[in-house]
């Protein structure tokens, strides 16, 4: 008869087995979860997931610039002149015809009233990052009258649409709406 034949069930051999198996667990849990977490959002960004904006001081043809969550948001009130202008262009000639507008469906086409918050066009709330590597655009600038990225040559139209350059999609258009006449909230 062998030892293994005459041996209890578990050997304190086993027991020693599992039981750093637990630990090298344990241990392995504890070094990874720190790195886990800091991919979480910091207080101060979870604090801005919604801000409330007082818009009355801004005049038609005029922008506002705000800081949410780290980035920069133009809020535009447009002249007629420059809804027009963004009426006329057939979304089929556009760099990306999607909207790109979180407050619709996805694969809404990018026409104006798509891509504007209010019922008569005029306010425009758009993210303020080209989406070509992250640059800010500069307002009123450009071919079509609407933001200009200097650093590659990006021209967005004044609905915040990509017409030429480098830049793959549209400005895009946060979560937002009107609690009143004069204040907008963000996210």
């Amino acid at each position: 008869m062998s030892q293994a034949e005459t041996a209890p069930e578990g050997t304190r051999r086993d027991f020693i087995y599992y039981a750093t198996a637990g630990m090298a667990t344990v241990m392995a849990g504890a070094a990874v979860w720190p790195l886990v977490n800091q991919m979480n959002p910091s207080a101060d960004v979870q604090a801005l997931a919604s801000i409330r904006v007082d818009v009355s001081g801004v005049q038609r043809g005029t922008q506002l610039t705000v800081l949410w969550q780290g980035k920069p948001v133009f809020i535009r009130a447009r002249t007629d002149e420059e809804i027009a202008a963004a009426r006329d262009v057939d979304v089929s000639d556009l760099v990306d015809p999607n909207a790109e507008n979180a407050n619709l469906p996805e694969g809404v086409p990018a026409t104006d009233e798509n891509r504007s918050i209010s019922e008569d066009s005029v306010w425009l709330v758009q993210m303020g990052v080209c989406t070509h590597l992250g640059c800010v655009p500069l307002g009123e600038s450009g071919d079509f009258g609407g933001w200009f990225c200097p650093c590659h040559g990006s021209h967005y139209d004044t609905a915040g649409r990509i017409r030429r350059g480098p830049a793959p999609r549209n400005l895009p258009i946060p979560v937002a709406a009107f609690v009143d006449e004069t204040t907008l909230q963000l996210g």
